[in-house]
């Protein structure tokens, strides 16, 4: 599943490919993955218009066009941009596409439906109305927030982290990571962590997600660039830690596959 890495680097992907190019037409063979406007209306809409910005908030990336309305394109389970080369057929499982007036297209593509695009006229009143949290990697999300938005939550920490509404951008995968950085366990409840604990957190999670980035690595995707001391290259059936050797515990967490290393990261959290 699509999470914050993943996103990032989808729209690094965009901003290469469509920034300041002009929109000939829209295409949307599959009217049921967009929300907030007829294709037809989207359409007239964006025709003519020049694709100014992208904004990435958690796993939602908005393509912006000016004052025309902004695309807030989420990805479900399986979602990407792909950029089609001029001449190209649209690849399978494209449910939404840009033409531009060079002939170069940009596809939203859903093979499992699981995703939405919408149509929206601000992303800060877009991430309002869907309740979002700060973004993971939102400069003004010092510490001292950070642990205030922990204080007194008694939900496991790995729920916690997978909550959009408080923090947006982490799902199950990297959530295992930056708990298994921290030498945490999933379970513990949020308002156990001492001050220690939720500072060694709070640089995980940075850390984790920023090293993602860099290396071009997603939730499921190209795991074999992150470092070998990251987690996500173990995290499978038969996987050992790659700190200790200890084998790995699978479990369920809030409904969700959860990977942690007994030993590492013990049930008291210290």
């Amino acid at each position: 599943m699509p999470e914050l890495p993943d996103v990032e680097m989808f729209k690094r992907a965009l901003d290469r490919h469509a920034l300041g190019r002009v929109v000939a037409g829209v295409d949307v063979p599959d009217p049921g993955i967009l929300e907030g406007a007829a294709p037809a209306t989207l359409q007239r809409r964006l025709k003519g218009r020049q694709f100014t910005s992208s904004v990435r908030h958690g796993k939602v990336l908005f393509a912006c066009f000016g004052d025309a309305p902004s695309l807030a394109m989420h990805f479900g389970t399986n979602g990407s941009l792909q950029d089609v080369p001029s001449g190209a057929d649209d690849p399978p499982s494209t449910r939404l596409s840009l033409a531009f007036t060079d002939g170069a297209r940009i596809a939203y593509i859903n093979p499992r439906r699981i995703g939405h695009v919408c149509v929206t006229d601000g992303v800060a009143s877009f991430i309002a109305e869907q309740h979002l949290g700060p973004d993971a990697l939102d400069p003004a999300l010092d510490e001292r927030k950070f642990a205030e938005m922990l204080a007194g939550r008694r939900l496991a920490i790995k729920a916690l982290l997978m909550d959009q509404s408080r923090i947006a951008g982490i799902g199950n995968i990297y959530a295992d990571e930056i708990l298994f950085q921290a030498r945490l366990h999933p379970g513990v409840p949020t308002n156990t962590l001492d001050a220690r604990q939720r500072h060694r957190l709070f640089d995980a999670m940075r850390e984790v997600l920023r090293v993602a980035i860099d290396r071009g690595a997603g939730a499921e995707n190209f795991t074999e660039r992150l470092p070998d001391g990251f987690l996500l290259r173990q995290r499978r059936a038969g996987g050992h830690c790659p700190r200790c050797g200890t084998a790995l515990v699978i479990d369920k967490r809030a409904g969700r596959t959860s990977y942690h290393c007994p030993k590492c990261q013990p049930q008291e959290g210290a």
